[in-house]
């Protein structure tokens, strides 16, 4: 797995993927982050910011995934790391750390540095920022899963890019068909199953346990399927 992982993150930065997530994260998350905080003043909110960085998921997720299987595939190199000594799960473990070692590191960084101007020229509440900020970090990591099985199905980043979009779309908004919908059963699904629904107890300083199951479950079950598909791969070119 480590040299899976080492491999990924060595391709983020040989290749202009790494730099402009790096630059698109780091410039509208600033910008962002000053619209919502400094220019607002004593209406700082900073967990409006924090809801902005979930739709900024839209953009920014799939450039770290959509080539991680799928330009694997199109190279025809599925082949040679799928007969190495080692695991298939180690080969999608190590590209899914690897993604979100990129997001991660640029958010924890970014979520550091904006918390200093709050602390100078404030009193921010720290466990409602720290909520905020697990709470999109699970968000990222679950969409982060979504986005490799779904590259893991073709070998076309924009397909893959594209179809990335839509799952993180439909599971942001899942949550606003409520509105158009009677049945209390239905209701509370979508209401369980809502990317946001489960955020909204991090930004209110909450630690749930059961929206940290959910995120962690949600991550391990694509996961799971990625592998299957490499599975399926295996065997087919067997």
């Amino acid at each position: 797995m480590i040299a899976i992982f080492k491999r990924e993150m060595r391709s983020y930065f040989t290749s202009p993927v790494g730099y402009m997530f790096c630059a698109i994260f780091f410039a509208v998350s600033g910008f962002l982050f000053m619209l919502q905080t400094v220019q607002a003043g004593a209406n700082a909110n900073y967990t409006g910011y924090f809801s902005i960085i979930l739709f900024l998921f839209i953009i920014i997720i799939p450039l770290l995934t959509m080539k991680l299987v799928s330009e694997e595939t199109k190279m025809k190199t599925d082949q040679l790391i799928m007969t190495a000594p080692i695991t298939l799960a180690d080969i999608v473990f190590g590209k899914y750390f690897a993604a979100l070692a990129m997001f991660g590191g640029c958010f924890l960084l970014s979520s550091i540095i904006y918390y200093i101007p709050l602390v100078m020229y404030g009193h921010p509440n720290f466990a409602l920022y720290a909520g905020c900020v697990i709470g999109i970090f699970l968000v990222g990591s679950a969409f982060i899963s979504i986005g490799i099985f779904i590259s893991s199905l073709t070998e076309n980043q924009f397909i893959s890019a594209f179809g990335t979009i839509g799952a993180i779309i439909f599971l942001l908004f899942i949550s606003s068909l409520n509105t158009y919908i009677n049945n209390e059963a239905i209701r509370q699904f979508l209401a369980g199953i809502s990317i946001t629904s489960r955020y909204s107890y991090f930004s209110y300083g909450i630690f749930s346990y059961d929206s940290l199951i959910y995120f962690i479950s949600l991550s391990a079950v694509f996961l799971f399927l990625t592998i299957r598909v490499f599975e399926k791969r295996r065997w087919s070119k067997s």
